[in-house]
């Protein structure tokens, strides 16, 4: 099943202030300058290049115009004329976790009155400096347990990859939390509780598990775990 994740929702707001009215937000494009480094002993007659400053796209906004929205729209429109930068953010759908926050230049705003349709507005910013993208993360677990088996190196909260052995045919995985959804290999199991049998197969085979810890609204945690079945 798709990771996917419906884009309405997203917010764009201009210091501190949601924008009113907003159904398109442009993407933040962050991209490398190239630096052409192509000398007498380039090979094979091809130029090459080095990487050069990084820089970010302008992003333009669009929505339906609304005069009424004072500490959106027209707030910024009175930062364009006093040709102040602030603090911009992008807020992807609550689901996700997801910001942007950019330090931005406001660098053109624009009305469109049609005859037979709605009033637009669009809007558009430069980034200064480099922008940063947020991820709420769900917490850690706060203890895990195997049976018939023992973790390697012993569990910490902010280790997420392990490993173990067992003589056993299965083994069962108990993890702690203090919130959010847990499964195990998928399946979802209560906090401080055992998850159901997993087999480990034979001698010498590995088998990999793996622990998802998952809050509403923010980034997914996994651990994984690699048992070593011994004879």
């Amino acid at each position: 099943m798709s990771n996917a994740t419906f884009g309405a929702g997203g917010v764009f707001a201009w210091n501190s202030h949601t924008i009113g009215e907003v159904d398109t937000i442009g993407g933040v494009n962050v991209k490398a300058d190239t630096v052409e480094a192509t000398t007498h002993q380039s090979a094979n007659n091809f130029k090459e290049y080095i990487l050069g400053l990084l820089d970010t796209d302008e992003i333009t906004i669009e929505g339906n115009f609304y005069a009424g929205d004072t500490d959106g729209q027209i707030a910024f429109l009175t930062d364009l004329y006093a040709r102040t930068g602030r603090t911009a953010t992008i807020t992807f759908p609550t689901v996700t976790g997801t910001a942007w926050t950019i330090t931005a230049l406001p660098t053109g705003f624009s009305t469109q009155p049609p005859i037979n349709d709605k009033i637009r507005f669009t809007l558009s910013i430069k980034p200064t400096g480099k922008p940063t993208m947020s991820v709420a993360a769900s917490n850690n677990l706060s203890d895990l347990t195997l049976t018939t088996a023992t973790l390697y190196p012993s569990f910490a909260a902010a280790t997420y990859d392990y490993t173990a052995t067992s003589t056993g045919s299965s083994v069962t995985v108990t993890p702690t939390a203090s919130a959010g959804t847990i499964t195990v290999n998928g399946n979802t199991v209560a906090t401080g509780e055992a998850s159901a049998a997993i087999s480990l197969g034979s001698s010498g085979d590995m088998t990999t598990i793996t622990i998802v810890v998952t809050e509403t609204s923010k980034a997914p945690k996994t651990y994984t775990v690699r048992v070593a079945k011994t004879a």
